[in-house]
């Protein structure tokens, strides 16, 4: 399941790629637009920045910017940073594999079998979405009325 961290990470980098440009932009600016809580999001935008995905600038005119091109940045990429391995179970994780604490033959395990399969298709799909394709979607989708379920 997706954190909230890597949600909020996922908003406000979608939203500085969406700016990418414009200079930077002030972590206020961004709460606001996207109703997210400054401390939490603080912490998320420094680890970002950190790991090389953002830049920041301090001062009167500083914030956050896209430091790489938008079209560079998977959403795997991002979500393994911020979350950690994509697998629902650590025998099949790529980047962290461990042993099933519970499992008497990994080799004869069926849940391992579909997990396996589970981690291929999300890994396949969060790699080949990039932060551009992100923006472009979140463009198509304003405007677009909110559905109601309710009868």
């Amino acid at each position: 399941m997706l954190s909230k961290r890597a949600k909020y990470g996922i908003h406000a980098l979608v939203h500085l790629a969406r700016l990418r440009g414009q200079g930077p932009i002030r972590i206020r600016e961004i709460c606001e637009t996207l109703d997210l809580p400054r401390k939490f999001l603080e912490a998320i935008l420094l680890d970002l920045r950190n790991e090389g995905i953002l830049q920041s600038r301090k001062g009167k005119e500083g914030g956050y910017f896209m430091d790489r091109s938008p079209d560079t940045i998977t959403l795997g990429k991002v979500i393994r940073f911020i979350d950690g391995p994509l697998a629902a179970v650590p025998c099949v994780s790529q980047t962290a594999y461990s042993r099933c604490d519970d499992c008497p033959n990994e080799r004869q395990c069926v849940i391992r079998w579909v997990m396996k399969d589970v981690r291929d298709s999300t890994a396949k799909i969060l790699d080949q979405t990039t932060l551009d394709q992100m923006v472009a979607k979140a463009e198509e989708l304003e405007g677009k009325p909110e559905i109601d379920y309710h009868i």
